[in-house]
């Protein structure tokens, strides 16, 4: 285990990933934040990058000193690249990137605004891209070598309320698969995980009849723990993760492979209808 590290990993060898630099964003929340304490843990030097300030110092002092943080908003082109010069001025290198930061709002497909779909697609694809092209450019390429995990969504056959998000992360994925191959002369590793329900903070801001049904809704009759989902962050930042480049690991108790009648019953309301989520006024510059 690195001295810098708070805590041993409960799977993994002590110095899994000791001396690497892994920059998780959305890195201050849910499953964010339980990658970092992972990584952490596996002897890696973590930067959580995020756009609130107090939740990323929160964080990063759960986890300890081999923690620290960085603010922006990686749908910034500004913010970007800050957040990967940060990384390498703090600490000469950067290993491996999570591509963490995602969101979505909940909403029938027929209802979904020009606006919020745009949102969605500059986050979730936007977002992962650019920060994946500045890592490779900065640090990556430069040293022969680098991890990238790109964090998307189960189950693949459709999302009820979520259309959108199920589309970004589709070519999250795909584009996941043509840097595998377009980046592996330069020694780059790039795979996804494909993320079901998990037991977050996250599964609050949902309607009650989504809350209410959703670990119904996974053959393994229950939610995700987020270390499991931490504990294959991990994996493919370590060396074995490199032969994974190219690779959609679902990790999602069986969820993927669930079907049945539609809408199901338990998701809908009083009506019939798929509930939608009340979302905050749009911020005004």
């Amino acid at each position: 285990m690195s001295p810098a590290s708070a805590a041993s990993s409960a799977i993994f060898a002590p110095g899994l990933l000791d001396g690497q630099v892994v920059l998780i964003t959305g890195g201050g929340t849910g499953l964010g934040r339980a990658a970092a304490t992972e990584l952490a843990a596996c002897g890696a030097r973590v930067v959580l990058a995020g756009r609130r300030v107090e939740v990323l110092e929160a964080a990063a002092a759960g986890i300890g000193p081999s923690a620290s943080v960085v603010v922006g908003d990686v749908r910034s082109e500004e913010d970007a690249e800050r957040i990967v010069a940060t990384v390498l001025e703090r600490h000469g290198r950067l290993d491996a990137l999570v591509n963490n930061a995602g969101g979505q709002y909940f909403v029938p497909a027929e209802a979904i605004a020009a606006r919020g779909w745009r949102a969605v697609m500059r986050l979730n694809v936007g977002g992962t891209a650019r920060m994946s092209e500045l890592a490779v450019e900065r640090a990556m390429r430069p040293a022969g070598r680098g991890t990238i995990v790109n964090v998307t969504l189960s189950p693949h056959h459709g999302l009820p309320g979520m259309t959108h998000s199920s589309a970004a992360r589709a070519a999250v994925e795909e584009l996941t698969r043509e840097w595998a191959r377009a980046w592996a002369a330069d020694g780059i590793a790039v795979s996804a995980i494909a993320a079901g329900h998990f037991r977050t903070d996250a599964l609050d801001k949902y309607p009650e009849p989504v809350r209410e049904s959703v670990a119904r809704t996974v053959p393994l009759q229950r939610l995700g723990r987020p270390e499991e989902h931490a504990w294959l962050v991990a994996l493919l930042c370590s060396e074995l993760g490199r032969a994974f480049s190219g690779s959609v690991v679902t990790l999602d108790g069986g969820r993927d492979n669930w079907f049945g009648p539609w809408p199901p019953p338990t998701l809908v309301d009083g009506g019939g209808d798929v509930p939608t989520e009340e979302r905050r006024p749009a911020a005004t510059s």
